[in-house]
């Protein structure tokens, strides 16, 4: 697709620090988007940090701002809650900056390719990625369970428009978006609405002990309840669905059908790898081969990269 920069918003890349491991994962972020994300690589990245002397390392420019994120207990210890209210402050600071475009990108990403499809312009409010794979997702020929029951209750869901397919296992289901990477119009207030409703569920005791007791049901419940609100406040027609080099699952590499496997990364504009990098058998080109290896220092899972 042919884009054209006149047009377009401005835009900020968000993300979020909350350990050191993940400190190393977001300094090889901002180099790969700098090194390789063209014109979109450019733009300012704000990095929210749960402890400031994590991020100690970075160093800040017009263009790589650092920012203290707070949360009470016990928001803090929720499985990643700090990526919500870094995304919902983020929301509220680019009223401020006259932000158009924020674009979320989780620690455990690198960009291998400029990321054109994340500028929103006047045509999208959202742009994201179906689910990898089903986990807690709700299948759209099933009854919604408990746990979906509330989250839609709580978030005023009144009916459901339409279905999306998970990537990887090919499930139908009710909208249930992928947030490793993401772009979104801040305007519409979605963000905040996210932290709102997250800390309703969260606080829902009743709720906690019937549906979240195990770590699949916390670990997405911030997933799901971004899903219900994309799905509840922005038309279909105004969410664009990211092709699949945005948020490439490398970690489920081994498995997707063979027909949708990467053969190169040099393809690839997201990739994700979460814990580990499935790169057996994975071509890996100049100059992306040798960027790699030159940044093993950050991550040792590079090891495989020869």
């Amino acid at each position: 697709m042919e884009m054209n920069f006149q047009n377009d918003n401005r835009i900020h890349y968000i993300t979020v620090i909350s350990s050191q491991v993940e400190a190393q994962q977001v300094k090889l972020l901002i180099e790969s988007l700098r090194r390789f994300g063209g014109r979109l690589g450019e733009y300012p990245v704000w990095v929210f940090c749960t402890d400031m002397k994590i991020s100690e390392g970075f160093i800040e420019s017009d263009t790589l701002k650092r920012f203290q994120l707070k949360m009470d207990l016990p928001l803090s210890n929720y499985p990643l809650a700090e990526k919500v209210f870094a995304c919902a402050l983020a929301e509220e600071m680019a009223a401020l900056e006259g932000v158009q475009t924020l674009i979320w990108l989780n620690p455990d990403c690198l960009i291998f390719n400029p990321p054109e499809l994340f500028s929103l312009r006047d045509q999208y409010d959202a742009a994201l990625r179906p689910v990898h794979i089903r986990n807690v997702g709700s299948l759209a020929n099933e009854p919604l369970d408990g746990y979906w029951q509330r989250v839609y209750e709580v978030v005023r869901v009144n009916q459901v428009p339409y279905n999306i397919e998970s990537y990887v296992d090919g499930q139908t289901l009710r909208p249930y978006f992928n947030t490793h990477c993401f772009a979104i119009n801040p305007a519409k207030g979605i963000l905040q609405a996210w932290r709102v409703n997250f800390v309703t569920l969260l606080m829902d005791e009743e709720f906690q002990v019937d549906y979240c007791q195990d770590e699949l049901h916390q670990i997405f419940l911030h997933q799901v309840v971004l899903s219900a609100l994309l799905m509840k406040f922005i038309e279909k027609d105004r969410i664009f669905i990211l092709p699949a080099e945005y948020s490439y699952p490398l970690h489920l590499q081994d498995k997707l059908p063979v027909s949708k496997r990467v053969q190169s990364l040099h393809k690839l504009v997201c990739m994700v790898y979460e814990e580990n990098t499935l790169l057996e058998g994975v071509e890996i080109q100049e100059p992306v081969r040798s960027w790699l290896k030159n940044k093993r220092k950050y991550n040792p899972q590079l090891e495989n990269v020869k």
